[in-house]
């Protein structure tokens, strides 16, 4: 007896093409949403007259609104469907981008960012739950290490548009930016994006929210990975809140020249999904897990000791360079092993999956800057911490050697 096929091996090569580059760019809103004002750090610390601290907020803010984003989008995308929850979700983008151009204080741009984060939700979780809804196994892999290479683009370009738009117009361009480009995905979406999931599969498993979010939870490898997941995007999201100040007012970098490190940086983190997408063909996903939370471990070790060893810039951006690399060969492990064994309810597992990453960044990026940024050593201190945690609950929760191979 023989599988039946998946749903999206019946599209053209021109259909796939198409929705690879679809589902890249409405998951690369998510990384726009959090990159692009990054460069503009300090110069929202003195249009403000804000603490540091208080900048980073709006940033955790806008992850903690991702979280709490997905967990809405995700349930409602496997109840009525994948394209209504993304156009609305999306919607609300557009109009807190806007609110944030024209926010005059810390809180109330704080507001929009979390609004920002909840809309920026719906293009991140439809766009993996559509490719659950498409494919399984390898082929799934292939779409995610394919997806990668479009989205990978968000956090390298980000930064670099962000701190060029930082030359011609005050901070509040960027958000209209942020809402032109929400708008560009609600046009894409209503034109090109055909709905995955049919009328027929919605709800198919009688199962309401509730008891979906249930059978999840009851899946200890799901949960151990949701464990994983969340501390490897703390450490870095502590990364993301504290270089503008590290690299900008430590080291002296333009808002130019940090956008142009950035970018570098970022390289690492789609060559590290595109390697290890190609890995898991050869090695199970668990045992790259296994070695890139020990490598991740290794690296945040050396910044911290480099630092105080007196290397300066170079003994943190090296290090650093190569923890960013050892990021992204986790992410493509995680999303198999989380959606292998939930096609009823992907919608719900990807909005958990991206909650918990989300959430975690959340509340941990902001540690850093309460600690102070006047060195590299409390930014590696934090994401040593963090892969500390993530490898005992890839070995405790998750137990690698229990997890079932993926065909």
């Amino acid at each position: 007896m023989t599988n039946p096929p998946n749903p999206g091996d019946l599209l053209s090569r021109r259909r796939k093409l198409l929705y690879i580059l679809l589902l890249g760019a409405l998951t690369a809103l998510g990384p726009f949403t959090i990159d692009l004002y990054l460069p503009a750090f300090p110069a929202l610390e003195a249009s403000l007259g804000v603490t540091e601290a208080q900048v980073q907020l709006t940033l955790a803010g806008t992850t903690v609104g991702f979280a709490f984003g997905q967990l809405v989008v995700g349930p409602f995308s496997d109840k009525f469907g994948r394209r209504t929850p993304l156009i609305l979700a999306t919607a609300l983008h557009i109009a807190a981008s806007l609110g944030a151009a024209l926010s005059t204080d810390i809180a109330t741009l704080g507001v929009f960012r979390v609004l920002m984060g909840v809309g920026a939700a719906g293009g991140g979780v439809v766009a993996m739950a559509m490719v659950r809804d498409l494919f399984s196994g390898y082929a799934m892999v292939r779409m995610f290490s394919r997806m990668a290479l479009v989205n990978g683009l968000a956090p390298i370009l980000a930064p670099v548009i962000g701190s060029q738009l930082l030359l011609v117009m005050p901070w509040p361009g960027i958000f209209v930016f942020l809402a032109a480009y929400g708008t560009l995905v609600i046009v894409a979406a209503l034109l090109l994006v055909r709905e995955t999931l049919p009328p027929e599969k919605r709800g198919q498993s009688g199962m309401t929210a509730r008891q979906r979010y249930k059978a999840l939870f009851s899946d200890r490898i799901f949960v151990g990975l949701l464990m994983v997941a969340g501390f490897n995007f703390g450490g870095l999201f502590t990364y993301l809140s504290a270089s503008p100040f590290l690299f900008q007012d430590v080291f002296g970098f333009s808002a130019q020249q940090y956008g142009l490190l950035f970018g570098i940086n970022s390289l690492g983190i789609v060559a590290g999904v595109q390697t290890s997408s190609r890995l898991i063909r050869i090695v199970p996903p668990q045992w790259i897990l296994a070695a890139a939370t020990a490598w991740m471990f290794l690296m945040a070790l050396l910044i911290v000791v480099f630092d105080q060893l007196g290397l300066g810039l170079w003994g943190v951006m090296v290090p650093l360079w190569f923890y960013i690399l050892g990021t992204g060969f986790m992410f493509p492990c995680v999303q198999v092993l989380a959606l292998a064994s939930h096609a009823s309810q992907a919608g719900t597992a990807a909005s958990l999956l991206g909650a918990a990453t989300f959430l975690m960044a959340g509340l941990i990026s902001p540690v850093v800057g309460w600690v102070g940024i006047t060195s590299a050593a409390p930014m590696g201190a934090v994401q040593a911490a963090c892969i500390l945690v993530a490898i005992g609950a890839l070995w405790l929760v998750v137990r690698p050697r229990t997890v079932p191979s993926i065909h």
